[in-house]
C-alpha cells in the first residue's frame, strides 16, 4: 500500500537532529486502512530514508511498541511489514537503529478484513465483525447515537453523522475482543468527514465466560504527588496476588478519576502515563474504563469537548458490553453542558445523564431481554446516604428536556434486575430500592482512598474519610448469580470491619494531636459524646442482609445504627495535616461522616466482648476485644 503525500509535525521532546541519525522528509498519513498481513510503504524526501536494517517503531496511544521490519528501500520510499498483533488506532512513527529511535510522524491505522464490503446508501461507518475468519451475525454496533446489528454475514451499517467521533461493538456474549495493552478494542476512532464512508472492522474470539470475576477499581486519582505511584505499586501488589489465586475468567473494571485534571499540565502526568502504570503493573487483563470528573479537560468549552481526551486514549464516555449472561453498562453522569475553560470551574458540572445518552440507552435496551441483569456503571452514585438509616437522590442535575435523574433513569431501566456500580465519594455504601424496582447500588470506594493522603501521613495505613480501607471490590458471576466483598489493600480477606474501644480512642483524639487547630475542635467535640464503655464498629461494605453483633459474657448487646467519624481517619490524616495548617486554613480530606457504624455499651472498662459480622453470602468474621484495646494507628498498618 502506497501512502500519499501527508505533512509530518516535530515532537516537542525531540532528541535534536545532530545528536542523532539523519531520517527525514517522511510522509505519513491518517486514515490508512489495511487488511491484515498487508505491507505499507511510506515516501521520504531528501533522500533520507532508513536503511534497510533499521526497524519501524509503532507507538500505540497507551505506550504500547509495535515493532516492525522494513522489507524493502527505494530512492524515495520504504516498505514495512505490520508486526503481528496490531490493532485498528493512533500511533507515533519511529525509526529505530541500534538503541537510537527518531521521531518521523503520526499515522492511524484501521485494520480491515480481507473481505469485500461495500456502503450501502447513506452509510458513512461500515464494516464487519469476525470471528476466525467468519462473521458474527447479530453483534451490536453504536456510535453512541444511530444502534444496529451485524446481518447474517456479519456485516454492518450505519447512518452516522460521527458525532462522537468513533464507533463500537457492544462484545457479545461468549465472545472478547483482542487488548491493546490493558485496554479491550471494541471501539474504532473515525477520522474521515461525516459524509464520508469509513470501513471500522472488528475481530472476536470465543470465550467460554459465563463464570468470571470482575475486579471493579474506584477512584485512582494518580497525579504524581503524595507519593501515590509507590502506593499505587503496592495496590498492584495486592491486586495481582488476588488476580493469580483466582481461576477462571477474570476483567477489570474503573469507576473514574483514574487520573486527576488539575495535574495533567502541572506534573505531566495525565491518560498516556497513566496507561504506562497499569501496563507495567498489569498483564493478561482487560480494563474497561467508566469517565469521572477528573477525566474531563478543563481546557475545552462543553461537556463533549471535555471528554475528547478521555475517548481518546481509554474509551467511549459510553458503551455497553456483554460478558457471559451479564450486559454491562457504562455512562458518564457528569455533565459540564456550557461550562467554559479554566480549571476553577471543574466544580460546575452537574450530576445527570444527557439526553444523548438515554436516547442510545433505549435503543441499546432493546436488544436486551428483561431476563438479563444489568450491571450499570457510572462515576456518581444515583442515591447518597442521608443520615444513619435514610437516603436521598444524587442525581438531581437535570434541566432539559430528555435528561434524566434519579427518577427518570430508574424509569429507563424499570424492569430489569439492575446493579448499579459508583465511585466518586471515595466512601463505601450499599443502597437497596424496593424489591419491586429490583434496583441495588453499590457505591465502591476508592483505590487511592483520601487521595492518597493517609498512607503519605502515616506510612502504611491506607484510609479514606468513612473509615474505609482503601481498596477495590471484587464480583464474581456464575450465569446470571453474582456474588461481591471488598478486599482492602494491604490486609487479608477477613479484614472487613474495624471496632474501636472508644474509652482509649478518647484518651488519644484529643485537640494536642492537632496542634490545637480549631477545625479539629468538633471532632473532639463529637469523640467525646461516647458514653462509658462504648464499642464503635465500623462495617464498611454493610448492606440491610447483613448481620452486626456484639456479645459481652454470652450475652449480646442491644446495637445502635449510627452516623460516624472514623477515629483511625481522624488520627492518621486529618489531626496530621490539622496540625501542619495554618489556624485559619481548612486542609481538604478530612474525616467526614457516613453510615455504616454501630455502637453497642459494654458494662465494664475491662470485659472482653466479641464483635460478629456476618455479610448477606453467609461469610463470617469475628473479633475478640481483650479490654481495655489501646487505640494506635501502628495496629492498622498494611502487612
Amino acid at each position: 500500500m502506497i501512502v500519499p503525500l501527508a505533512c509530518t509535525h516535530k515532537e516537542d521532546n525531540e532528541i535534536p537532529e545532530q545528536d542523532v541519525f539523519d531520517v527525514s522528509g517522511v510522509v505519513t498519513e491518517n486514515g490508512l486502512e489495511v487488511a491484515s498481513g498487508d505491507d505499507v510503504t511510506f515516501r521520504f524526501h531528501y533522500g533520507k530514508g532508513p536503511s534497510q536494517t533499521d526497524k519501524v517503531i509503532l507507538k500505540a496511544d497507551n505506550g504500547v511498541d509495535y515493532t516492525c521490519n522494513i522489507k524493502t528501500v527505494g530512492s524515495d520510499y520504504f516498505t514495512f511489514t505490520l508486526a503481528d498483533g496490531i490493532e485498528s488506532g493512533q500511533y507515533q512513527v519511529y525509526i529505530l537503529r541500534g538503541a537510537a529511535r527518531r521521531f518521523v510522524g503520526n499515522t492511524s491505522i484501521n485494520i480491515t478484513s480481507a473481505r469485500k464490503v461495500e456502503p450501502t446508501s447513506g452509510s458513512t461507518v461500515y464494516g464487519t465483525v469476525e470471528c476466525d475468519g467468519q462473521g458474527v451475525p447479530g453483534v451490536v454496533v453504536s456510535d453512541g447515537y444511530e444502534v444496529t446489528t451485524t446481518d447474517n454475514d456479519g456485516i454492518y451499517q450505519l447512518k452516522s453523522q460521527k458525532r462522537n467521533g468513533y464507533v463500537f461493538i457492544s462484545v457479545p456474549s461468549g465472545y472478547e475482543v483482542s487488548s491493546e495493552g490493558i485496554l479491550p478494542k471494541f471501539h474504532s476512532i473515525l477520522t474521515a468527514p461525516a459524509i464520508t464512508p469509513e470501513r471500522r472492522d472488528f475481530t472476536l474470539t470465543k470465550s467460554a465466560n459465563d463464570k468470571f470475576t470482575l475486579y471493579v477499581l474506584g477512584d485512582m486519582h494518580l497525579a504524581n504527588r503524595t507519593r501515590d505511584i509507590s502506593q499505587f505499586a503496592e495496590f498492584a501488589k495486592d491486586m495481582n496476588a488476588s488476580l493469580n489465586s483466582t481461576s477462571g475468567k477474570k476483567y477489570a473494571l474503573t469507576l473514574g478519576d483514574m487520573t486527576w485534571d488539575l495535574y495533567w499540565y502541572s506534573n505531566s502526568f495525565e491518560f498516556p502515563q497513566y496507561l504506562n502504570e497499569m501496563n507495567k503493573d498489569f498483564h493478561d487483563i482487560q480494563v474497561f474504563h467508566t469517565m469521572g470528573n477528573h477525566d474531563n479537560d478543563m481546557n475545552e468549552i462543553g461537556d463533549f469537548n471535555k471528554s475528547v481526551r478521555y475517548t481518546k486514549y481509554l474509551a467511549p464516555y459510553y458503551y455497553s458490553f456483554n460478558i457471559g449472561k451479564i450486559h454491562f453498562i457504562v455512562m458518564d453522569d457528569i455533565d459540564y453542558k456550557d461550562v467554559g475553560t479554566g480549571s476553577e470551574l471543574r466544580g460546575n458540572y452537574k450530576r445527570d445523564f444527557t439526553s444523548e445518552q438515554m436516547e442510545w440507552l433505549a435503543k441499546d435496551l432493546s436488544y436486551v431481554p428483561k431476563s438479563t441483569p444489568l450491571v450499570i456503571a457510572s462515576h456518581a452514585p444515583a442515591y447518597m446516604p442521608n443520615g444513619a438509616t435514610t437516603w436521598k437522590e444524587n442525581l438531581n442535575g437535570k434541566s432539559l428536556a430528555g435528561q434524566a435523574d434519579t427518577e427518570d433513569f430508574l424509569n429507563a431501566v424499570k424492569g430489569y434486575d439492575v446493579h448499579f456500580i459508583s465511585g466518586h465519594t471515595h466512601r463505601v455504601f450499599n443502597y437497596y430500592e424496593k424489591e419491586d424496582q429490583g434496583y441495588v447500588e453499590h457505591n465502591l470506594g476508592a483505590v487511592c482512598a483520601s487521595w492518597w493522603w493517609s498512607g503519605h501521613l502515616t506510612e502504611g495505613v491506607h484510609v479514606a474519610q468513612d473509615g474505609s480501607p482503601g481498596g477495590y471490590s471484587i464480583f464474581k458471576f456464575d450465569g446470571a448469580d453474582m456474588e461481591w466483598k471488598y478486599k482492602a489493600t494491604g490486609h487479608p480477606d477477613s479484614y472487613q470491619f474495624r471496632a474501636y474501644d472508644m474509652n482509649e480512642v478518647k484518651k488519644v483524639l484529643t485537640m494536642s494531636l492537632a496542634g490545637d487547630h480549631p477545625k479539629f475542635a468538633p471532632y473532639v467535640e463529637e469523640i467525646s459524646k461516647y458514653e462509658p464503655n462504648d464499642i464503635l464498629v465500623n462495617v464498611w461494605n454493610w448492606d440491610p442482609e447483613w448481620t452486626v453483633t456484639v456479645t459481652e459474657n454470652g450475652k449480646e448487646l442491644p446495637l445502635v445504627p449510627l452516623w460516624a467519624n472514623d477515629p483511625l481517619h481522624l488520627a492518621a490524616l486529618s489531626a496530621k495535616r490539622l496540625a501542619q495548617a495554618d489556624a485559619s486554613s481548612t486542609p481538604s480530606f478530612l474525616t467526614a461522616s457516613w453510615n455504616h457504624f454501630f455502637k453497642a455499651t459494654a458494662s465494664s472498662a475491662t470485659s472482653t466482648v466479641e464483635v460478629k459480622v456476618k455479610d448477606r453470602f453467609g461469610h463470617e468474621w469475628t473479633e475478640k476485644m481483650e479490654r481495655p484495646k489501646v487505640f494506635s494507628t501502628s495496629d492498622y498498618k498494611s502487612r
